[in-house]
């Protein structure tokens, strides 16, 4: 009778305390995993999510494209600055021109600007080298502003899914008319957190690449502007063969008045 009592109070105790440990078990929250994160705001701080994904994959294209786009290769082919000036040494024009449309780049497109001004002399030259590397400049630097942009917008998007989430906490805390705890309010801002680190995860990565890809613009043209003034510099030595008219409508101009007198009177019908 005392080994049998004694081997069911051991039974007892056994599972009163297996008892025990799966109730504190039961107790404690187990830990959000990824996707219970990223879909705890919601309705609402899912479609922000999904928007926050969508300029992810944009900057992420505009990225890939810019790298692709800012090659030294592509800007400032090899070759093609010397072989212009020594074309143009040796006035033959027709072969520069012709190197330059055989390498399209950011260079050729310059030194073709220079060059369809050749004949009104270097003054026109260069000021035709300058317009076109600015334009030339405007058009590297205008996809590159959707950089900036989406590093703009994303965190707005993420303060918005902050703000909608706040809005719920504490519409929550009205309904109840206080009955709800700290605990409650506290998991809705948890919740509306969760899209503000969405955009700021977007935005770092995207201003950081605006500010490089704007770098390398900037550089990129500062070569170009070096080598098509290295190009070009031969038409300095040149005569200028004409000069380009003022008024390129001479039919618009007055009649030169006679010196002296009154203007004739027209003749009486």
């Amino acid at each position: 009778m005392d080994e049998s009592t004694g081997f069911a109070q051991t039974l007892i105790g056994t599972a009163l305390h297996t008892q025990t440990n799966l109730i504190a078990q039961s107790d404690t929250p187990e830990a959000a995993g990824f996707f219970d994160i990223l879909l705890s705001g919601g309705i609402i701080g899912l479609m922000i999510l999904l928007v926050l994904f969508a300029l992810s994959i944009a900057a992420a294209y505009l990225v890939f494209d810019q790298t692709m786009t800012l090659r030294k290769g592509e800007i400032l082919p090899e070759g093609v600055s010397d072989t212009v000036r020594q074309a143009l040494l040796n006035a033959r024009s027709a072969e520069a021109d012709s190197a330059c449309r055989r390498e399209p780049s950011v260079l050729s497109v310059v030194l073709l600007s220079g060059l369809s001004e050749l004949e009104f002399g270097w003054r026109e030259v260069e000021k035709s080298v300058e317009d076109s590397l600015a334009e030339q400049s405007a058009r590297l630097m205008r996809r590159i502003e959707y950089l900036s942009v989406i590093g703009n917008i994303a965190p707005m998007v993420g303060l918005l899914g902050t703000v909608t989430g706040m809005i719920f906490a504490f519409q929550q805390v009205a309904t109840t008319r206080g009955a709800a705890g700290a605990g409650d309010l506290a998991e809705g801002i948890y919740q509306a957190l969760v899209t503000t680190v969405g955009g700021l995860i977007v935005a770092i990565p995207s201003l950081a690449a605006y500010a490089i890809c704007r770098n390398r613009v900037d550089s990129l043209i500062a070569q170009v502007a070096y080598q098509a003034q290295h190009a070009l510099t031969p038409i300095k030595r040149r005569p200028t063969a004409r000069t380009r008219p003022a008024n390129p409508n001479p039919a618009a101009s007055p009649a030169p008045r006679p010196q002296g007198g009154t203007p004739p009177m027209p003749p009486k019908p």
